[in-house]
């Protein structure tokens, strides 16, 4: 909290709580965001609470509710704009004029249509002193995946990819098992446990037989997606044996078989076909699992696949596990395939890259710029000048 100390504003100090105890919903609250909420009293704090499940009570009613009679005339900070809606629950702006809060302290508006400005109106009309853009940074990093879906449809794509120091995915044969350490294999467990689908293609389904699930089980039952233009996916493979029990996509394209179509379907597969191209287009397929409420897409290869994604524009984030390993091969096992660039200084810069060492790998994240974060940035507005940046 450095940040905080040096600009002297209790209000980034206390919001910066919030956002920390809006964290603990990931995972269980998608489609809707992660949100964090805290009561101060005299500059001292009286509650806290966030969002912890789909169709529960939102952050502001926990924090509220834990509070009691002690929230009357306190300040309440919360990392979103508070609904003003009935939705699955009561509109938390009721709640807040219920419990005789004083002030409120937000990060950012909802572009939510049915919110969008309209909790900070209701507050203010009912003489609440309402304080807008304190954390907003750090709250629009915290639910980049909500505001990419609001603002466009498309769930948020994160690449994810475990390679040698030469580069290489797999060994000219296809083995892979395994390139990455224990420890970097649990975290990407857990990634995906708080995913809505992970997307492979047929090649690595096949090489692989995978069984993309989370071990041990996270807060979500990712959507197992296979990329399958002419519908080879094995009957006998891990994936069609487990379709009854895992949720399980294959997506074909106009060349698939009919038979092995039904065939799949018969074993609990359900078979998303485009049948007027010969790959599923790449916007096309995540339309349509934005349309299915589905926030996050975990892309996990091949290259070709990987490619595609990039070559789209569709991917936001990276996540790369790099082994302390040579394979030496020469052979186009590599994490992202496609066209390519002519020069290296046409190459994707990754923006706010993080480096973690996962014993003995090391781990780089980092998010590309897409124009989607253009229109949020556009539609919440600038922090108001002089705000503390994230420490």
């Amino acid at each position: 909290m450095q940040a905080d100390l040096e600009t002297g504003d209790p209000d980034m100090l206390w919001m910066t709580r919030a956002v920390r105890e809006a964290v603990r919903g990931r995972g269980a609250v998608e489609p809707n965001p992660m949100v964090g909420a805290a009561v101060v009293r005299d500059g001292q704090l009286v509650s806290v609470g966030h969002h912890r499940r789909f169709g529960g009570p939102h952050a502001e009613v926990d924090a509220l509710e834990e509070a009691g009679a002690a929230a009357r005339g306190a300040t309440l900070y919360v990392t979103l704009e508070p609904c003003c809606h009935q939705g699955k629950t009561p509109p938390c702006t009721d709640a807040i004029l219920r419990a005789g809060i004083a002030r409120v302290v937000a990060a950012h508006r909802d572009p939510f249509p049915k919110v969008a400005g309209g909790g900070f109106a209701r507050l203010r009309d009912a003489g609440i002193e309402v304080r807008v853009g304190v954390g907003q940074e750090q709250a629009i990093d915290l639910n980049r995946p909500y505001l990419k879906r609001v603002v466009t449809g498309l769930p948020y794509v994160i690449a994810k990819w475990a390679m040698t120091l030469d580069g290489k995915t797999a060994v000219a044969g296809g083995d892979s098992r395994w390139i990455s350490s224990a420890e970097s294999r649990a975290l990407v467990h857990k990634v995906r446990g708080c995913m809505d689908a992970i997307l492979i293609g047929v090649g690595t389904a096949i090489t692989d037989d995978p069984q993309l699930t989370v071990r041990p089980p996270g807060p979500r039952t990712p959507t197992r997606i296979v990329l399958d233009s002419h519908c080879r996916l094995p009957v006998d493979s891990v994936l069609v044996r487990t379709a009854r029990e895992t949720p399980t996509l294959v997506v074909t394209g106009a060349s698939a078989d009919v038979e092995a179509i039904d065939r799949l379907r018969g074993l609990g597969c359900e078979v998303l076909s485009f049948p007027n191209v010969e790959r599923p287009p790449v916007g096309e397929l995540l339309a349509e699992l934005g349309s299915r409420g589905m926030t996050n897409v975990l892309v996990e290869g091949g290259g070709t696949v990987m490619g595609a994604f990039f070559e789209a524009g569709a991917v936001d984030e990276v996540d790369v596990f790099i082994a302390p390993l040579i394979e030496g091969g020469d052979h186009p096992r590599t994490a992202v395939r496609g066209v390519g660039r002519t020069l290296m200084e046409q190459a994707m810069r990754l923006n706010n890259v993080r480096r973690t060492i996962t014993t003995p790998d090391v781990r780089i994240q980092g998010e590309t710029h897409a124009v989607w974060r253009d229109e949020v940035q556009r539609i919440l507005g600038s922090p108001p000048e002089g705000e503390a940046k994230p420490a």
